[in-house]
């Protein structure tokens, strides 16, 4: 933990201080940022960073080494009394604090902290806000050990994509009848040998399947593939080391030798509207101007729009992306919820706009990094959906 760099933030956000909490491990960006892990968590911990000073940790009796790592005095608890004087007296002179909470829940990532708890805080006459800032600047800034894990990554995905296309194009050219979820375990066979992980298998999804953003076959269900059909796939994985962070695509490609026009027309709205979104984040960084995830939203959103397809536009532009697939920084969205977080140097986060249809669905997902001056998208960019049995060069 930067326990300097923390208090120089807050005090320039005007905050007197940071309140962790946690019970039963429900807030993972408080262990990511104070660098600790412990093993159990039955009973409630609290951890003050102040502006300046000494942080205060407060944990239970039986519990008393769930802050061992974090510097500062520890205050031990048995009763629910003992521990709300404790915390008043840790709170003592303090106006505003932050803490993992969103107004409305407008970001649910990083509302973490229970309303109960919040109200607690709150009749000691302290102002709560909203700890998104301090949370993308201290948990979702990458290293460069996680941007390296991210590029390695990238690689095994697509070379799961690589692989999902071509044994498609082996059993339809066979005669052998492939479904969605025999392609899905396709790729996952390929993760594990070469050292990375994921969440949630693979999404892979024919024709109408494709209109769902979050189509998951399973064994009992999943279409089978055949010689016409348009395929989806969206692929995630990180390496499988602590710190390591996910790389997460996706790319369409039809069962035939030459794409049908309607396929193609609606991948080039959604190519262009992907690639409006890339360059205004690269213009913003390389002219220092200050960019939002909403304006990134905004971007892709008018072009869909402009096309006449904005209400089949039916999710968010793009999300962060960190050690959780859907990381704790800013959002690429002006739909779900109004991300007016700044999009910051060392971050990642997936720009994938889509148009859904009733008989297919097109997403061309990317991930961007952005460099202190720059931005780059960090995998292959697909440019044309993939006529599958074409032999690849």
């Amino acid at each position: 933990m930067d326990l300097h760099a923390i208090q120089s933030e807050l005090r320039k956000a005007n905050l007197d201080g940071w309140l962790f909490y946690d019970h039963h491990h429900r807030d993972p960006i408080a262990y990511r940022v104070l660098k600790i892990s412990p093993r159990m968590c039955t009973r409630r911990w609290y951890y003050l960073i102040p502006a300046a000073g000494e942080p205060s940790r407060l944990a239970h009796r039986i519990e008393r080494g769930n802050l061992d790592g974090a510097p500062g005095a520890l205050h031990l608890y048995s009763s629910w009394t003992e521990q709300r004087e404790h915390l008043k007296q840790m709170l003592a002179g303090k106006r505003r604090i932050a803490m993992q909470y969103s107004p409305l829940n407008d970001i649910p990532y990083v509302g973490l902290v229970d309303a109960g708890t919040i109200e607690l805080v709150r009749s000691f006459g302290v102002e709560v806000v909203s700890s998104a800032d301090l949370v993308q600047l201290f948990e979702a800034r990458w290293s460069d050990d996680a941007l390296a894990s991210h590029l390695e990554a990238g690689k095994v995905v697509h070379a799961a994509i690589n692989g999902a296309f071509e044994a498609i194009r082996a059993a339809v050219r066979a005669g052998d009848l492939l479904n969605e979820y025999d392609v899905q375990q396709e790729m996952m066979r390929i993760f594990a040998p070469n050292g990375v992980e994921t969440d949630e298998p693979p999404i892979v999804a024919v024709n109408a399947n494709a209109a769902n953003p979050h189509y998951d076959p399973t064994k009992d269900f999943a279409l089978p593939i055949r010689e016409g059909d348009f395929v989806l796939l969206d692929v995630w994985a990180k390496q499988s080391k602590p710190g390591a962070v996910y790389f997460d695509i996706t790319w369409t490609g039809f069962v035939g030798e030459s794409v049908p026009e309607r396929y193609k027309q609606i991948f080039n709205i959604v190519r262009q509207a992907r690639d409006a979104a890339v360059n205004l984040v690269k213009s913003a960084m390389q002219q220092g101007t200050p960019l939002y995830g909403y304006q990134v939203d905004d971007a892709a959103r008018g072009v869909i729009e402009r096309a006449g397809y904005g209400d089949k536009f039916v999710h968010r532009t793009g999300h962060s992306i960190g050690e959780d697939v859907h990381g704790n920084g800013a959002n690429m969205d002006n739909l779900e919820t109004h991300d007016s977080r700044r999009v910051l140097p060392r971050t990642c986060f997936s720009v994938e706009p889509g148009i859904y249809l009733d008989d297919f669905g097109v997403r061309s997902e990317v991930n961007v990094y952005v460099e202190e001056h720059d931005a780059r998208v960090t995998g292959e960019i697909q440019q044309t959906i993939v006529p599958i049995l074409v032999e690849p060069n």
